[in-house]
């Protein structure tokens, strides 16, 4: 088993998941900074943007948590603050910071969907990598499964998903890896596919949702409204279904307006 602690300095203790979500962080700026450049926008505005966006995911992604989870912490309230044990909801995250960066586009005036597409990779490159935490953090796992399934594994996987005697399906990876031909997908969109401002968005939606939606019913430790609805799979479907339905209205006036935009060339 691999220590959630990474490092120790007396009474400072570094833990793994933040590391892990700092890295997430880290590229995803860096990636959009590029991004930015290759989309005409100045990067310095993706900076101050990551600025308020980076603080209000965190909090709205730990909110969103605590809120379907509430018997878990009214009785110990200042765990509510503990988020190196984990529980940060993606989703929750991303509510937080859409609504920082709308914030922060209105003010000085960008184009919203633009620098949407701009975004979009780094921040399913962040997912991908921020599953890992939940891999240390031995969460967001599957049901039970068994020695010989899990022999397909790596090693380091398999002893990491032995939990309280019985092995557990690596859904945390399953995700990850999802992310990431997701990742490839949205990239080669804006770089080489890109149609309409709002394309690569509009795919993050739809492509991220089908996999979480799928993924989120192996797992056992889903949020639930009324002990049996999985909070992640319906906000999924409605995901799927808004930005199929935004993709067909602006690839429709792309194609109206017999103007292909791609803000790569």
């Amino acid at each position: 088993m691999i220590d959630p602690i990474a490092i120790s300095l007396g009474p400072l203790k570094i833990h793994w998941y933040g590391i892990i979500m700092g890295l997430a962080f880290f590229l995803g700026t860096y990636l959009a900074r590029y991004n930015s450049k290759r989309s005409g926008i100045d990067p310095d505005h993706v900076l101050n943007m990551v600025v308020l966006i980076i603080p209000a995911a965190i909090v709205c992604a730990r909110l969103y948590y605590v809120a379907f989870e509430w018997a878990q912490y009214k009785d110990n309230p200042l765990d509510i603050f503990a988020v190196w044990k984990g529980g940060l909801a993606i989703h929750g995250g991303l509510i937080g910071g859409v609504l920082a960066g709308s914030y922060y586009i209105r003010k000085h005036k960008l184009p919203f969907l633009r620098l949407a597409d701009v975004f979009m990779p780094s921040v399913i490159l962040g997912q991908a990598i921020g599953r890992w935490g939940n891999f240390i953090n031995q969460e967001a796992h599957g049901d039970v499964a068994s020695a010989e399934f899990m022999a397909k594994f790596p090693a380091f996987i398999r002893d990491q998903m032995f939990i309280g005697g019985q092995y557990y399906h690596p859904t945390f990876l399953y995700e990850s890896l999802w992310n990431l031909l997701v990742f490839g997908i949205l990239l080669f969109m804006l770089y080489r596919f890109k149609k309409f401002d709002g394309q690569v968005l509009f795919s993050y939606m739809i492509l991220y949702s089908i996999g979480r939606f799928f993924i989120e019913g192996m797992r056992t430790d889903s949020l639930l409204i009324a002990d049996t609805l999985r909070v992640a799979q319906l906000v999924s479907l409605s995901l799927i279904a808004l930005g199929a339905i935004l993709m067909l209205v602006f690839a429709r006036k792309s194609k109206q307006s017999g103007h292909s935009h791609n803000s790569m060339e």
